[in-house]
């Protein structure tokens, strides 16, 4: 029997995937410490890391975790290879942007990613909705509901995409490969978390509870019968 994966710990993974290597950045990146290219590897190492060992550990393939691991390789190469600083704001804004477009490329599937992404067995007793539906007769009404929230999900992924990039330009101005530039992708880091990541975190939770609203009106469950609460 294979074991259940262990539900992560927020605040650890905060810490090691964000705190730590802006540290590491702002701190150790002066060619008195260091240097630019040992802190950068070292402050790449926390994220890379977590992500394998999160993976292994699970014994399951996350997408996003590997989304998080190809993005961090590919700011090491940034880096190493001393490229304009132009196309680490390339980088943070093409993964949020890839997953948008493959999110409303979803609507002409027989399985919208929102299913995956928040109408999911772990946050929705699934099955219970569904056969609430099918007795009201309310299924096709549910599946424009689902199709709505697909473009508003797309919209989530957009907006952390722009987001990312102008925060990247704004930010990191300096040189790939210099101690400046360490010492910006630090305060990116940093950054980011507050002014992308809880924004984009709000809307997610605000279009699980708009679907979750919409599933009440047309199940008559409550909102408790219809979240998983385990």
């Amino acid at each position: 029997m294979t074991p259940a994966a262990s539900k992560p710990n927020p605040l650890l993974e905060i810490g090691i995937t964000i705190v730590l290597p802006a540290l590491v950045l702002m701190q150790l990146s002066s060619a008195e410490r260091l240097g630019p290219v040992r802190a950068l590897l070292l402050a790449l190492a926390f994220p890379l890391a977590w992500g394998l060992w999160e993976g292994v550990k699970n014994r399951k393939l996350n997408w996003f975790a590997v989304l998080g691991v190809v993005s961090t390789l590919l700011t090491g190469g940034i880096g190493l290879l001393k490229l304009d600083a132009q196309w680490l704001a390339v980088k943070e804004a093409a993964v949020p942007g890839l997953i948008g477009l493959a999110v409303l490329g979803s609507l002409w599937t027989k399985k919208p990613l929102i299913r995956v992404l928040v109408f999911n067995p772990n946050l929705f007793d699934v099955d219970r909705v569904n056969a609430a539906l099918a007795q009201r007769g309310n299924i096709v009404p549910f599946e424009l509901r689902l199709r709505t929230g697909t473009l508003l999900l797309a919209g989530t992924f957009f907006f952390s995409s722009a987001a990312n990039y102008l925060l990247a330009r704004w930010v990191v101005t300096s040189p790939a490969g210099s101690e400046a530039f360490n010492q910006e992708l630090g305060r990116l880091t940093l950054l980011s978390y507050p002014v992308i990541a809880l924004p984009s975190m709000a809307m997610m939770i605000g279009l699980m509870f708009w679907l979750a609203r919409g599933a009440k009106s047309l199940t008559g469950l409550d909102l408790g019968d219809m979240m998983r609460t385990g």
